[in-house]
């Protein structure tokens, strides 16, 4: 049964995941500016998911299911709506933000979400994500500036080996030597060495300067160089509740301003079971943008582009005036499209 072998995962996973974390602490008392621009980018990826399944699938309907209330932190009522969300957590966990149903199952298309036989005849649950930035050019920049580090250490290392520098370097540090020597395009990244200070003569100086630069191409080389699909840590616990509840398969997909990815819950915890994928595959890291929680970054290319094209929103300000007079600017999105590639979605979410 799917909800035995997600608890299987959690319970063999070295994420150290605490499937009884009870959720409590005050509600904030001030949004933001960032916060609330935020939200509305979610709230307006989940309606290009929401509607990309619905115009293309025939045989298959979203239905909105997350909580959507446009409440937030310093309004009236808040801090109630806050303390019931927390309830909610602890008692069925994390509710994902749409979930698909059979036509067949529901001619009319009607679900009624506080209907739990309902819940549980969805095919899939989907946790939407949204992540501000254009992956085609993103991806093709990062392929750029890879290579333009690969090709400035060949240049360097080329430097070093055909003049007078490469004989001084293999006397001084054979080591470092052959490393660079043996080298190639692909094997640069995997390079890594303490650099030495000489300074007694002009050519110790001129080939200390030089094994900097390789370092610096280098460190180029070692960093993320891909777009991630972001669950965040505490998350995982709560959406396993939910689908112990509910034994629906469940989803996470990113959404960009030009496509988005997919990829099973079950893959996340098999991918990051495996220390061989930590720094290749995925990351994980505290991200500062999303109030310093521990966030699993897995590169979105482990996904599937669901949606091969998304068509720009329109964005424009909006104002939000808190009780006391402060006021917030934000941003705000209408319109846009998502093309759901409806082979993909059938093979690796219907029938994953």
């Amino acid at each position: 049964m799917y909800k035995d072998d997600i608890l299987n995962l959690i319970e063999q996973s070295p994420l150290d995941i605490d499937t009884e974390i009870q959720m409590s602490g005050r509600p904030p008392t001030m949004a933001n500016s960032e916060f609330l621009t935020n939200k509305e980018q979610g709230d307006w990826a989940e309606k290009i998911v929401f509607k990309a399944i619905n115009e293309y699938s025939d045989d298959y309907f979203a239905v909105e299911y997350g909580r959507s209330e446009s409440i937030a932190a310093g309004d009236d009522g808040f801090a109630d709506f806050y303390m019931e969300y927390q309830n909610e957590l602890n008692a069925i966990g994390k509710r994902p933000d749409i979930l698909i149903f059979k036509v067949c199952d529901f001619p009319g298309r009607i679900i009624d979400i506080e209907n739990d036989e309902h819940i549980r005849r969805a095919v899939a649950a989907l946790e939407v994500r949204s992540s501000s930035f254009l992956a085609d050019k993103y991806a093709a920049f990062m392929r750029g500036r890879q290579q333009q580090a690969i090709n400035k250490c060949t240049e360097i290392r080329n430097a070093i080996l055909s003049t007078a520098l490469g004989n001084l370097l293999k006397r001084k540090n054979e080591t470092i030597y052959n490393l660079i020597s043996n080298a190639t395009d692909d094997t640069f990244r995997e390079l890594d060495f303490r650099c030495p200070s000489w300074s007694l003569t002009n050519e110790l100086r001129d080939l200390t300067i030089l094994l900097k630069d390789i370092k610096e191409n280098i460190k180029i080389l070692h960093k993320r160089d891909y777009l991630s699909i972001t669950p965040k840590m505490e998350d995982i616990a709560l959406v396993n509740r939910w689908i112990q509840q509910y034994n629906v398969k469940h989803f996470y997909l990113q959404v960009f301003f030009d496509k988005a990815y997919i990829i099973t819950f079950k893959d996340i915890l098999t991918l990051v079971s495996n220390d061989n994928n930590d720094g290749n595959n995925f990351s994980i890291e505290r991200d500062v943008k999303n109030q310093g929680k521990t966030t699993i970054k897995i590169n979105v290319q482990i996904g599937k582009e669901v949606l091969g094209k998304i068509d720009m929103p329109e964005h424009k300000s909006a104002m939000k005036e808190l009780d006391r007079g402060r006021l917030l600017f934000y941003v705000t999105f209408e319109g846009g499209k998502g093309y759901l590639d409806n082979e993909i979605f059938t093979r690796d979410v219907i029938n994953a």
